[in-house]
Order: C-alpha cells, then structure tokens, then sequence
C-alpha cells in the first residue's frame, strides 16, 4: 500500500520509472490512457508494427499530438516525451528503459520481446497471457536468473485472482476455489468468427463500426481466453485445473460458497483447491442476477468454530454450513490498472502475480471434425478452442497448446471435440517467430518445469 508514495518520491526525484509498450491495441492504450496521470512515470517509447494505428489510438485516447513527438529514445528521456517506433527490439534494449510492457497479444512476439528483455535487464509484465501459457514457467525462471522481475498484468483477471488468493492465504486461510466470471453456454464453443455476433446480439456492421475485432471476441465466447487465463492462474498459485477441462458452473455471488465446495459436501468440485470459471448464465441461457461477468472470486474455508463464528459475526458470504466462504471483485478495470504491475516490479522488485509452476496448459480441441490438410486457424478462428487441462496430461498427450494451433497443417483428420496433438500435424517449420515460439516450448518441456 505504498506504491503512490514511492512514486511521488521517483516523481520528485525527477527519475520517472521509464516504460516501453510493445503494441498499442486495446490493452496497451488503455494502460497509456492513464500513464500521463500517473505520477512518476514516463512512457519512453511505444513500438506497434503500424505507426499510423498507433497514432490514431492516440488519438483516440487524448494524447497531445507532441507528445508522442521524441525522435529517439534519448530525447524522449530528456524532454518527457515519448519515441514511437515500429523496432520493438531496439525500443527494449535501450538502456533508458526500465520496464518493458509486452501487450502484442501475439504469443511468438511476447516470447521473443520477453527474452530480449531480460538479457538487456528489463523487468517485463506479460500483459501477453497467450504467451504467458506457452511458455511463462520457463520465462519466470529465467527472469529470476536474470535478477529482473517478470509480472502478471494487473487490471487482467488473472493477476486479480492471483491477489485474492495471496490474501487468503496470508490471512491462514485455505483456498478451495478460485477463479472468473463469463457468459458461457456450450454451444459457444463452435462459435466462429462469421458466428460471434449472432451471441453478442450485433450485427457484423455494428461490430465493425464500434471497431470489434470478431477474433478476439470469439475467443472471448468460446472458452479459449477462460482456459488461457484459468491455466495461467494455475500456474501463478498452484491450485489445480480440472482434469478434463472447466466445467463453467452457472452460478452468481450468492450460490459461490455453496457451488464451488466438494461434491462429497453438497458442491460440485472434484477436489479442493482448483481453478474453475462460474458462467453469468443459466444452461437455459436466462441471465443470473447477481453474475460475476466482469468480476473474479476466491472461495476459502473457515476450519475452525472460532473462525466460523467470525464470518457470521461480521457479515461473511458462507454456504449454509457457515465453513465455506467467498470473497469476491465484480469487475476489473483492464489496462486502466496496469500500473499497479510496472510501479511494482520497478519499485518494489515484485511481481503482481508470477508463473511458480507448470501446473496446467491450453491445448486445442477440434471445433468440428477437421480434414486431413485443413490448415488450423489457432485462437479465436473457427478450427479449434482452448481448454484448460493439467500440464502433466498435456505433456503425456504430445497435446497442441492452442498458441502453437496457428499456421499447421493436419497429417489426419480431426473429429470434432477431440484433442490435437503433434502426431496428428505435418512437421510445422522451423523458421520464423512460430519457430521460436516452437523451440522455446521445446526447452521448457525439457526442463525440470
């Protein structure tokens, strides 16, 4: 609770924590929408493949246009303006640069971004959870080799589930759930990007009016983004993914301490200690009047009379046994918080949430039966959706995580709902961000991780 102090006094010491941002999408300008009004820090530099889209979403979010007027990154140090550039690279390694936030949403890209990072000793926050899920355990490690901090995203779900449950468990506490909310029905995990709007209730004219892009939200609606973050969440703390995937139990905040407790106690959990995403939405697709949508949870138990007593006492969300209790945030505000995350690691030397283990992975499921040839489309497309399974399966399956399911051609085919793995692909190329990406994968299943 003493970030804003530390950064008044950065502030006054006119040594801002200096910051890149590698892509300027919804993410990233939300974070440098609230950056200028953040004191004690400076946005040195901001790299995207497009100037101009860059730019424009300055534009959009009142960016004066001077200050993103700096030639280079060296007068951007001295003038307090910031350098747009499309070389992320040499926006990273430049030594002005204090932490590097890796928002591309491409999963080969925040890979390389991060490693680039580290050797240059900058602390990175993967706002990038696609490349977090591929190979973020191994990323971690090496930070940690490196002396540098490599962060969750606050202001993203994961990184808030990750604070809910440290919480917990400082205050003695044993978690048996945590997780997200989401609009979830079944049939949302066929959704294609022709398909999306029909869900969302909009017209594909309205969605490109309002600047909607039909991936991103079909990843959004078919389960793949719950199953990247629920495994990311996983990995941050330790609890465990469902074995066969989340079951998206309907459930508001009423019904989360009786929901989200063991099946043999009256709930519907397999075990204690586990990940799981409740669905705003009942399977007959009426809304819950009291969703988690935007918003994330942390159930725990009170194993003790004394502590049993104590939630009735003061009021505590609980079961109908009293034992089960939940704590709850309704909504997060994205990238509007993500200076939370760089004021940490650069002041503080921590991260907000941080791969401790490879515990669970996403890996692609057939959206349909697939053809032998069929060339898969990865996350968001209409060939495959993510799901959330444990790690130690994935790596006995030979499974395709779904940020490698882009750009491969299937040996065989595929029947719907079945899970890929390598042998059912043609030998993918070697070359090429998606051959880093490949081989950074490789190492850390060969690794200890």
């Amino acid at each position: 609770m003493n970030l804003h102090r530390l950064l008044l006094k950065r502030q006054e010491q006119g040594r801002p924590v200096r910051v890149a941002v590698i892509g300027a999408g919804k993410f990233g300008s939300m974070f440098l929408h609230q950056a200028p009004r953040t004191p004690g820090l400076h946005v040195l530099g901001i790299a995207d493949l497009s100037i101009p889209r860059a730019r424009a979403a300055l534009s959009r979010i009142h960016w004066a246009p001077e200050a993103g007027g700096a030639p280079d990154a060296a007068t951007a140090a001295r003038t307090g303006a910031t350098w747009l550039t499309e070389d992320a690279l040499a926006l990273i390694a430049d030594p002005h640069v204090e932490v590097v936030v890796e928002a591309t949403g491409d999963p080969a890209a925040g890979l390389i971004h991060a490693r680039h990072a580290m050797r240059h000793g900058k602390h990175v926050v993967m706002v990038n959870v696609e490349a977090d899920v591929l190979a973020g355990p191994l990323l971690a490690r090496e930070a940690a080799a490196a002396g540098v901090v490599y962060s969750m995203a606050y202001g993203d779900q994961p990184a808030l589930v990750a604070e809910l449950v440290d919480t917990i468990r400082t205050g003695g506490f044993s978690v048996i759930a945590a997780g997200k909310g989401t609009k979830y029905l079944p049939a949302y995990h066929d959704s294609t990007p022709e398909t999306v709007w029909d869900f969302y209730g909009l017209t594909a004219e309205q969605a490109r009016e309002g600047g909607m892009n039909p991936r991103m939200f079909n990843s959004f609606l078919d389960g793949t983004k719950s199953g990247i973050e629920m495994a990311a969440i996983a990995n941050a703390t330790g609890l465990a993914p469902p074995e066969d995937g989340l079951a998206f139990p309907p459930a508001g905040t009423s019904q989360l301490p009786d929901l989200l407790r063991p099946h043999n106690e009256g709930g519907t959990l397999a075990r204690k200690g586990v990940v799981e995403v409740v669905s705003s939405l009942t399977r007959d697709g009426a809304e819950i009047p009291d969703n988690l949508r935007w918003g994330v949870y942390v159930v725990f138990e009170g194993d003790t009379d004394y502590a049993r007593r104590c939630f009735a006492e003061y009021g505590v969300a609980t079961d109908s046994t009293g034992r089960y209790a939940a704590l709850w945030r309704p909504y997060h505000f994205i990238g509007l918080e993500l200076g939370v995350s760089v004021a940490s690691a650069a002041l503080r030397g921590e991260p907000t949430g941080s791969p401790e283990s490879w515990s669970a992975d996403c890996v692609a499921i057939a959206k349909r039966d697939l053809a032998a040839g069929e060339v898969l489309d990865g996350e968001g497309g209409a060939t495959v959706w993510g799901k959330c399974i444990p790690a130690a399966r994935s790596r006995g399956l030979g499974a395709v995580p779904i940020g490698l399911a882009h750009g491969v051609r299937l040996a065989r085919p595929v029947r719907q709902g079945a899970l890929l793995t390598e042998a059912d692909l043609h030998p993918p190329p070697a070359e090429g961000p998606a051959g880093v990406a490949r081989a950074v994968r490789a190492e850390m299943i060969a690794s200890s991780l």
